[in-house]
């Protein structure tokens, strides 16, 4: 099974629909989800990244198996 650039795109464009719904549904709502993210500590963040990452790669996993 080799790379597949359109699910890749895909993928980009999917990621850039649910970053965007914030910004376009609730300005004020991201502003202060960024800073009360400034107010947490550097680990935590990094903490929540890696387990959103590893949960993206299991539904990724368990969808395309």
């Amino acid at each position: 099974m080799g790379f597949d650039w359109g699910d890749f795109g895909v993928a980009v464009g999917l990621a850039l629909v649910f970053e965007g719904l914030g910004y376009a549904l609730a300005p004020d709502f991201m502003r202060r989800l960024y800073a009360m993210m400034l107010l947490e500590p550097v680990q935590r963040l990094r903490l929540m990244g890696a387990v959103a990452v590893c949960l993206g790669f299991v539904a990724i996993w368990a969808i395309r198996g």
